[in-house]
């Protein structure tokens, strides 16, 4: 089942995962800051970059999906514009999300968590 996501792609992936990773992070960039502060580590950093990364996957398979439009036998005749649309929108919508990510968690490069 996975190979057939990584072969064909899933055309709603990015649609629907990137904004779920930017919720995500949006409130790990509200919740880690405390426990940066106190540990040292680059929390926010560490979990906007492995979000981005999710974020990214998500759009490479809705990219995958659209690359796959061309081929009728993967989601049928009637069935294929509608699914290529999607992918599209998928694929634009990751790209927005994971550098809406990725700017909030350069954010921790310069400011620790400490500033109070």
């Amino acid at each position: 089942m996975i190979a057939r996501f990584i072969d064909h792609g899933l055309p709603s992936a990015g649609l629907y995962v990137s904004p779920a990773a930017w919720l995500l992070s949006t409130q790990l960039n509200y919740m880690l800051p405390g426990l940066t502060c106190s540990t040292g580590l680059p929390l926010v950093l560490i979990a906007g970059l492995l979000l981005a990364l999710v974020s990214a996957l998500s759009g490479a398979l809705s990219w995958r999906a659209w690359s796959a439009r061309g081929r009728p036998e993967l989601f049928g005749q009637v069935e294929n514009r509608p699914h290529g649309f999607l992918a599209l929108i998928g694929s634009a919508t990751s790209a927005l999300f994971t550098t809406a990510i990725l700017l909030h968690a350069t954010a921790n490069l310069f400011l620790t968590g400490c500033e109070r």
